[in-house]
């Protein structure tokens, strides 16, 4: 049976979703699906000779494309959620959105169209949000809502939901992303260095597990002409947007703007390189600890990483000056900090102003 967690809001697991889908329910109208695959047909390999109708609403592709699963193949990205009527009569809406259960599962990227999904089902009638077992994945999503819907920490969040149902048990990635959440303001904010942090170090995940990382997964090159960079080149009135903007000194092309820089706490490296570390009684003199490198997001402009080496030189795309380095296991800043992925820009190869 699922747990009513607040006013037409439930958790639950897979079976109880089943039964609604095949029996429909006389109080849930919406289901929000939390598993590993997002397509209705996941239901039919858990319980063999099940068939739900379905029709589709929406479907909605990684690489911004949309259609039926039909076209998936000819658009060729992944699924990052589909809305559709299913059940008895066809009278329910729900959400797939495929998440698995692992620590390393990316689950900030899908919170949001989660938690809007939630918003509107409760305003229309209530809402069943379960996964497979009932524990991790759906207890992470609502723990999400009800911090953004109540303002509480990740752990009143918790707390507040084990008063409905007491054995969910988020995994340690889910409970650290909430706590990124948090610390963010109950909003995925892709310009926070927290975000910035997190999503490079998915990416680095993802080189590791063998995935192919192409220019599609890196960050828009702020050099080449577009809306957005004609903003940030001239903006409005001549005025100034306080933007800080890093070119080649030698041609002057624009490499990387303040949104693509991923900043980290000077000194806070890693303790197995301390000994590489400067120590010296004006340690504390902003001048000495001073970074003598910016570390960025990775760029379409930086082919060598896109062509799959685990490191090497980054080089201007437009007079081939080397501007730095990248290294997928890491680099250590000249303050001690160590950051993995590195994607490094050495300060006496750009140009540094504000626009």
């Amino acid at each position: 049976m699922p747990h009513l967690v607040r006013e037409n809001l439930f958790i639950g697991n897979i079976t109880d979703a089943v039964e609604i889908l095949e029996n429909g329910s006389a109080t849930v109208t919406h289901i929000l699906s939390v598993l590993s695959s997002a397509s209705i047909s996941f239901f039919s390999e858990y319980k063999k000779g099940l068939a739900i109708p379905t029709k589709e609403i929406k479907t909605v592709y990684a690489d911004g494309g949309s259609g039926d699963d039909s076209s998936a193949s000819s658009v060729g990205g992944k699924v990052v959620y589909l809305v559709e009527y299913a059940g008895k009569d066809l009278k329910l809406v729900r959400m797939g959105v495929p998440i698995r259960d692992m620590e390393s599962e990316n689950l900030l990227d899908s919170l949001e169209v989660c938690l809007d999904f939630i918003d509107q089902s409760r305003k229309q009638g209530s809402v069943l949000v379960h996964c497979f077992a009932g524990v991790s994945r759906s207890a992470a999503v609502i723990t999400a809502y009800l911090m953004r819907a109540e303002q509480l920490s990740q752990e009143d969040a918790l707390g507040s939901l084990r008063q409905s149902c007491e054995f969910v048990c988020p995994n340690d990635g889910f409970l650290n992303q909430l706590k990124m959440y948090e610390e963010m303001g109950f909003k995925v904010d892709h310009a926070s260095p927290i975000y910035k942090s997190f999503r490079l170090k998915i990416l680095g995940e993802s080189y590791y597990r063998g995935d192919k990382i192409d220019s599609s997964k890196f960050g828009a090159d702020p050099g080449l002409p577009s809306d957005v960079t004609s903003q940030v080149e001239s903006p409005p009135n001549g005025g100034k947007t306080g933007t800080s903007a890093f070119r080649c000194k030698k041609c002057r092309r624009l490499v990387a703007v303040q949104d693509n820089v991923v900043d980290h706490i000077p000194g806070q490296g890693e303790t197995s390189f301390e000994w590489r570390k400067r120590k010296s009684s004006n340690s504390n003199n902003p001048e000495d600890s001073e970074c003598s490198s910016i570390f960025v997001e990775p760029l379409k402009w930086m082919t060598a990483v896109e062509e799959g080496a685990m490191e090497g030189k980054l080089s201007c795309a437009h007079c081939d000056a080397r501007l730095g380095y990248f290294n997928w296991s890491g680099i250590q800043c000249s303050c001690g900090s160590w950051i993995t992925p590195a994607f490094q820009l050495h300060r006496s190869r750009v140009d540094t102003s504000s626009i």
